[in-house]
């Protein structure tokens, strides 16, 4: 999070998914030191509340919402209660996913419809959800979770594969679609990030020995992997978000930006 937060979104009104976990979460925090307001929207409540309450305890606005992004008619009541506490959403940040690591053998149709569903269909739903609210707005920033995955798939996941190759198509579909209502839509994608996503044992994103980064080696071969020396933290994928939420980004639509320390090259 930056030293000295300067309102680059003040008077912004923002919706997170997987504003519980480690990626939604440091969006949130930094986007509400920023001066945004924030809904975090998590499909574990618990998880969104814990963030929202440290954003309202350093001084922020936050609510948390509890959002399975594959539900459209729980999208609709997310807008809608932000709309309410906020005003118009002018900020989305797609980050709900999941990921099932076996090979394209192994993956079940129930797997690799799952990872669709949350991760594409999600994020399109939540697109369609609130374009009406960013027009009331007069103007909003989409920004989407890639992933190395969306460069260089190789031959892991087939589901995570191919959703993170398809969220290249879906930005630029939305960014396209509503430039002419001043909406920019922007894909981040994050190379190796330290989270529970690729250390912890999830529902969404099991792990085990042979797949976590707490085995010392899975952890060396990912920061090997890495040219800068070190594997991401929340925060610079946070950082990533925050520029290109911004006016400083103003020119960039249907692009993406990686932050990977040199993972893709």
């Amino acid at each position: 999070m930056p030293n000295t937060p300067s309102g680059r979104l003040e008077d912004k009104v923002a919706i997170i998914t997987g504003g519980g976990g480690g990626m939604g979460g440091a969006q949130a925090r930094i986007f509400a030191a920023e001066g945004c307001a924030v809904c975090v929207a998590d499909n574990r409540l618990e998880a969104a509340e814990e963030v929202a309450g440290e954003i309202t305890k350093a001084g922020g606005r936050a609510i948390a919402v509890e959002l399975d992004v594959r539900v459209t008619d729980q999208w609709a009541d997310v807008v809608s209660k932000t709309e309410t506490e906020f005003g118009p959403v002018t900020h989305l940040c797609n980050n709900a996913g999941a990921n099932f690591r076996v090979g394209f053998e192994e993956q079940t149709e129930e797997q690799f419809r799952l990872i669709m569903e949350v991760g594409l269909n999600g994020s399109f739903l939540g697109i369609k959800a609130v374009v009406p609210s960013m027009r009331k707005a007069g103007s909003g920033v989409i920004l989407n979770m890639g992933s190395l995955a969306s460069i260089r798939p190789g031959g892991g996941s087939p589901g995570y594969a191919a959703q993170k190759m398809a969220m290249v198509g879906l930005t630029r579909s939305a960014a396209h679609s509503f430039a002419k209502d001043n909406i920019r839509c922007v894909i981040i994608s994050p190379g190796h990030v330290d989270t529970p996503f690729i250390r912890g044992n999830n529902e969404h994103s099991p792990n085990s020995w042979e797949t976590s980064i707490d085995n010392p080696d899975n952890f060396e071969r990912r920061l090997n992997n890495t040219p800068l020396g070190r594997l991401q933290r929340p925060e610079d994928i946070a950082n990533a978000f925050m520029f290109a939420a911004t006016d400083d980004a103003a020119m960039i639509t249907g692009s993406m930006i990686t932050v990977d320390g040199g993972a893709g090259i």
